[in-house]
């Protein structure tokens, strides 16, 4: 029995299993797939994909929509950079360009289970620690996220609960060393996805009142992780200044995603219909006008919507809140009354799961207010930009991990409540008048 317990909160054996049901997911929705005519395997890679196809073919950041358009900063450059070193290796679109990336997808996924173990552990205990990485070896867009899709997204939930954990691990270490390896962590996660920016603040004050009431230097200690937070970020940012004059700093879509969420189109939560990569008519606009004038002038038309449609833009956002967090842009009753049993299944969990999530960050907010402040910041700040914009279950991702975690609290609390539960019971019968004995 020891050994059993032993092998079950093993890192190794969870990020293993972990690893074995993706990749028979992938199997499973690979091996009957027909091979494309023209031997590219391109499915699921989108702009990440064209990106990377120009910096391989030697033309350099550019042309996120497969068509010569000059530079590029719609996307931040780790992802697209690691694809685009496939592609050099093994060939642009190839199947060994294509394996490579969805087992390297298939591995950053798994691996998330380890510093999700290791949060568990370090805020709530064993139990919550084990459990919640189990969650996330079986969570269903955990495993299909990673195959369906050659994006950045699992990628992005292993660095942001790496920065979450590296966040509470800093109180065991004070020095410069460490504070400039947590600034270096934080560039290298905004590199992956620049929405992580979001959230970093708040993580970076709380490390720094922590220090400050430990009685620390935490100005200079904050100072070493701005200053190499800004190093690793400051490449990207200076070409971006440089090359569009000015205009772009980390990324340079903000305004064609706003506008996908906010114009007179959208029927409840965005118009993907008329991204540049479906719509002919929005692309030969964009290569007309080029990124940034494109861009603008969208975010000038989403603006001018905002401010003349306000019950429409509030029920958008509202449509954007219930699919952040439930999946569905449409009430429970909608979708249960008119799903199959697998759309019910896929409803029931989402909604457990937040459900689940809340009670976790009540629970963890009563036992220490001011240690489930990273956890709310996290929870609160990331999604913002979504409700603004639009949103879909890949765009929330990155905070799997840590819901991941309030939620496998919550269950650990739950079954430690019935056990005490029972125990008073039995007690109870064992003095009751009415107990018989054998």
């Amino acid at each position: 029995m020891r050994r059993v317990r032993i092998l079950i909160s093993s890192p190794l054996a969870i990020i293993s299993v972990a690893f074995v049901v993706r990749l028979l997911y992938a199997f499973y929705v690979f091996h009957d797939m027909p091979m494309p005519a023209d031997h590219r395997y391109a499915l699921g890679y989108g702009e990440v994909g064209y990106v990377a196809a120009s910096v391989a073919s030697g033309h350099g950041y550019s042309s996120p929509l497969g068509v010569e358009s000059g530079p590029t900063a719609w996307i931040t450059p780790a992802f697209p950079l690691l694809l685009a070193g496939l592609f050099k290796i093994f060939g642009i679109y190839s199947r060994e360009a294509s394996i490579g990336i969805h087992l390297l997808n298939l591995l950053f996924s798994s691996l998330t289970c380890y510093p999700i173990l290791l949060l568990g552990k370090r805020l709530f205990g064993n139990s919550a620690g084990v459990t919640a990485s189990w969650f996330w070896a079986f969570l269903p867009q955990a495993v299909y996220l990673p195959v369906i899709w050659v994006w950045d997204t699992s990628l992005s939930a292993l660095t942001l609960v790496a920065c979450v954990l590296a966040t509470y691990a800093l109180e065991e270490r004070e020095n410069a060393r460490s504070w400039t390896g947590y600034g270096v962590l934080w560039g290298l996660a905004t590199m992956v996805n620049a929405a992580v920016l979001s959230v970093f603040p708040g993580c970076l004050i709380f490390a720094a009142y922590r220090a400050r009431q430990r009685g620390r230097k935490w100005l200079k200690l904050a100072t070493f992780a701005v200053t190499a937070f800004v190093l690793i970020v400051s490449p990207w940012v200076v070409r971006n200044l440089v090359v569009f004059h000015g205009q772009v700093t980390l990324r340079s879509n903000f305004g064609l995603e706003l506008w996908l969420g906010n114009n007179p189109e959208v029927p409840d939560s965005w118009s993907w219909w008329l991204h540049p990569t479906d719509s002919e008519t929005e692309r030969a606009d964009f290569l007309r006008k080029g990124e940034v004038a494109y861009m603008q002038e969208k975010k000038a038309a989403a603006i001018q919507f905002i401010k003349t449609h306000p019950a429409d833009t509030l029920r958008f956002q509202y449509h954007r809140f219930m699919e952040t967090w439930t999946s569905n842009v449409d009430a429970f009753a909608d979708v249960w009354g008119g799903g199959n049993l697998r759309l019910r299944a896929e409803l029931l969990l989402n909604y457990s799961l937040t459900v689940l999530m809340l009670f976790g960050l009540l629970f963890a907010r009563r036992n220490d207010r001011e240690l489930s402040i990273p956890l709310l910041n996290i929870i609160v700040l990331f999604p913002v930009i979504y409700y603004v914009t639009h949103t879909t279950i890949r765009y929330r991702h990155p905070i799997d991990p840590v819901i991941v975690v309030l939620a496998a609290y919550s269950v650990v609390r739950l079954f430690r409540a019935l056990e005490r539960l029972g125990l008073g019971r039995s007690s109870q019968a064992k003095h009751s008048p009415f107990a018989t004995t054998a």
